[in-house]
């Protein structure tokens, strides 16, 4: 089969005017919770697109571990390829695709760390292997897998079992002004409703597919 060859057709749900919630925050939830219902893999898998210092796009697969209406958090090394990315340009964008749903949700906004405390407290509710990974890896650098491994053996008979947070080590929230709710429909009509933050109101409106 051809590449050109592979296509879907969407004809699951729609997504009309009359029953947007009122926030993306609130539709967000409505998403996420069907994308739960739907045991939809890994529904808390996002794409992180970041830019770097020359303008080139750059992007990863990063894992929501939180949101509400002060915006949508994840967590990385702050000294990585996307942190130093974060640091020279702090805005960002975030895009879910959950295909049995037939849905996107794009995500675009300033990003800022969180708290201390904010990343203490889901840094301890960590499994014990992730936290001592935090300090094992030295993100985006380049190193061997013996390297890796041998620094892991180190850092697990030193750190214990009760590993405090690095200090490279922490949360970031994007807080949107762009919310943009995609909903797969026939013959490529798809629905694409968009929430824009405009002095401080979210205005609602309607893009061509």
């Amino acid at each position: 089969m051809s590449v050109a060859d592979i296509r879907q057709n969407y004809e699951k749900f729609e997504l009309l005017e009359a029953s947007l919630a009122a926030t993306p925050f609130e539709q967000f939830t409505l998403w996420f919770d069907d994308a739960l219902k739907a045991e939809v893999p890994e529904p808390n898998a996002m794409t992180l697109a970041t830019t770097t210092p020359d303008g080139r796009p750059s992007a990863r697969i990063v894992l929501l571990k939180g949101f509400d209406r002060d915006g949508f958090v994840f967590y990385t090394n702050y000294s990585s390829r996307k942190g130093q990315e974060l640091a020279g340009n702090p805005y960002a964008g975030l895009l879910f695709f959950w295909p049995a749903l037939e849905r996107q949700v794009r995500i675009e906004g300033r990003i800022e760390k969180t708290s201390a405390q904010e990343s203490d407290e889901y840094y301890r509710s960590r499994p014990l292997g992730s936290r001592i990974g935090a300090w094992v890896s030295p993100q985006s650098r380049p190193i061997t897998r013996a390297e890796l491994e041998a620094r892991a053996i180190e850092l697990t008979g030193k750190l214990g079992d009760d590993p405090a947070r690095p200090e490279h080590w922490g949360g970031y929230r994007l807080r949107p002004d762009y919310v943009e709710f995609w909903q797969g429909r026939p013959s490529r009509l798809h629905d694409r409703l968009v929430f824009k933050l405009e002095d401080e109101a979210w205005v609602k409106s309607r893009l061509a597919p």
